[in-house]
Formats: structure tokens, sequence, C-alpha cells
């Protein structure tokens, strides 16, 4: 048969297969990654961000099981276990993998300099090595940060404003990264305006909150700053109730916290990231690079405030703080 007939011959049996099947053979399966880190897979948190992820792709058409295939792994804080799992989840040749949180992120570099990653919650991205630039990453990665160093200071703002007694704050953050530096560094500058003493205390487990938060606590003008960190839920209900039973007014960066009994947060919506790399993911498949995404930076932060908890401390929140705020819990 000359080749002539033959594809006249393959053309018009192509053109007799169902919509179905000819749609099958134009869309390729694509294959997603998806690698949080600091959250469990059942604490509502990652949920929420899962969701959101979900929900931002199938806004640009993709949906899992019909044209795309999205691979799950959940890292916590553990060195080896980020490790295997980006080695796993880059074995499993991905078009794209979305890294929540800098350790995922960090740990899929070191795997991989080919395979796109989109980081969603970075706080630092230059200063922990996943970019070159913000405006230019130059690499393979590129994302959506969480909080800027600036807006830290905001936190002591808050807390000064809703418990103005306050002389002494604690503030957690983790000193082995470079954004928990940042962020105390961010505390200390605004630190004497507002007339109060900082002490630093470690986040690296359970016991070290615990034994640092009892340590700091002394008085009725004791306060507590929580800087922006995922915290797996059991570790965010102990500092919420260390805080309740030293009676320390305390300031959170994620709803989270407020949502399960802390006094006010402020900061960004942990979720909106991953829906917004969906976008990225989106460009991605279609043919963009990581090093031609600009990071993107918030542009919104929300402050979420528990009366209940307030009362509780014996707290009067004043009228700005009430209508400043964009959720109250009663």
């Amino acid at each position: 048969m000359r080749r002539r007939d033959f594809m006249s011959l393959l053309g018009g049996a192509a053109a007799g297969w169902p919509l179905g099947a000819r749609a099958q053979q134009r869309e390729r399966m694509r294959r997603i990654g998806f690698f949080l880190s600091g959250l469990a897979a059942d604490d509502s948190e990652g949920q929420a961000r899962t969701t959101a992820f979900v929900q931002g792709l199938q806004e640009y058409g993709w949906a899992d099981g019909r044209n795309i295939r999205i691979d799950y792994r959940w890292g916590l804080q553990d060195p080896d276990r980020l490790h295997k799992s980006a080695v796993e989840l880059v074995a499993l040749a991905p078009d794209a993998i979305l890294a929540g949180g800098p350790p995922a992120a960090l740990a899929l570099l070191k795997v991989t300099r080919t395979v796109p990653i989109i980081f969603a919650n970075a706080t630092d991205p230059v200063g922990l090595g996943l970019v070159a630039s913000l405006a230019r990453p130059g690499g393979n990665a590129t994302g959506f940060m969480n909080v800027e160093f600036g807006h830290t200071g905001k936190l002591l703002e808050l807390l000064k404003q809703v418990a103005p007694k306050v002389v002494r704050v604690g503030v957690l953050r983790d000193s082995n990264v470079a954004t928990g530096i940042g962020m105390l560094a961010a505390i200390q500058a605004v630190a004497p305006a507002f007339g109060v003493e900082l002490t630093p205390i470690g986040d690296r487990d359970a016991e070290e909150i615990e034994r640092g938060i009892i340590g700091f606590a002394r008085g009725p003008n004791d306060g507590l700053i929580v800087t922006g960190r995922a915290l797996p839920r059991a570790r965010r209900e102990l500092i919420v109730a260390l805080a309740a039973r030293h009676r320390l007014p305390a300031v959170y960066s994620f709803r989270a916290f407020v949502a399960e009994g802390g006094l006010i947060s402020y900061g960004t919506d942990q979720a909106e990231p991953y829906r917004l790399a969906a976008a990225y993911v989106d460009r991605i498949l279609k043919g963009e690079k990581p090093a031609d995404l600009p990071v993107q930076v918030p542009t919104k932060y929300e402050t979420v405030l528990n009366l209940k908890t307030a009362k509780a401390l014996g707290l009067d929140v004043p009228d700005i703080v009430r209508l400043r705020a964009d959720e109250v819990i009663e």
C-alpha cells in the first residue's frame, strides 16, 4: 500500500472514532506533584491548602483523574522524610511540583534542577536560595510569598493595642532558619518605640516551646508573639493552651491559632497562595518556564479577633481593633 493511501485510510478511521476517544488522543494526561511540609495529611490547615490548590486547578480546566494526576507527599519537619519524599516525587517524572513551605522547596531543589517547582508560603525566597531574585527567579523554581519582614513588626503594634500594659514580650521563632532570624529582627527594630523588652523563644519541638513559654511567663505585664511558621496542629493547640494557662495576651501570624482559641492574629490567608499557584502550574503546563515567572508578594493581610479569649484574659479590646478586624469570633 502506498504511503498516501495509508494516511488517507488512517485519517478516515480517526474521523469515525467517538468524540470522547478522539479527545483522549489529543489531551495527554499530565502529572503534578504536591509536596506539603510542616503539616500532616489530616491537619485541617493542610486540607484547606490542598483544597485551594485543587480548586484553583479546576478554574483553569485541570481535573485530577481527567487530564492531570496529582501525587501527594507530606513531609512534616523530619529532614530524612523530606528528602525521601522529594526523591519519590521527582522519580515520578512530574511536569511540575507544588512545594508547600520552604522545607519542601529546599528538599526538592537538592534533588532536581530541571523539574519546575512552584513554592507557596515562602517568607524569604532569595535569602533561602530558592530564587536568584523576586523579579527574575532564574532557575527551576518560583512561587508565592506569605509575608514580608516589614509586616512582622505590626504584630507588636497590634499586641500593644489590645494589651497596652504589656512591657515584656516573648517571641516564638525558629532560630535555625533565616526567616526566624529576620522576623525577630523586624520586631526588635520597632520594640524601643513601644517600650517593651523582648525574649526570644525557640519552637523547634513541643518540649522547647513548653519549656520556653513556662520559663518566660512571670507576671501580668507579659505578652507573646508567635511569628509566621507552619506548625502542626498539636503544637498550635499547645501554644494556645500555654498562653491561656499563663494568661499571656498573644498575637499570632496565622488565623488557625485564633480559631483554636488564640487571642488575635495578623497575617495572610495561608491557603490563598495555593489557589494562586494553580495559575503558575497552568502556565508551566502550557510551556512557560519558572525562570520567567516572577515571585509574587502578598497584597492582603487580615486581622482575626477572638472576643471570647479577650474576655477570659480580662482585656477590653479597643473599638479601633474591633472595627479593623476582618473576622471576629464571638
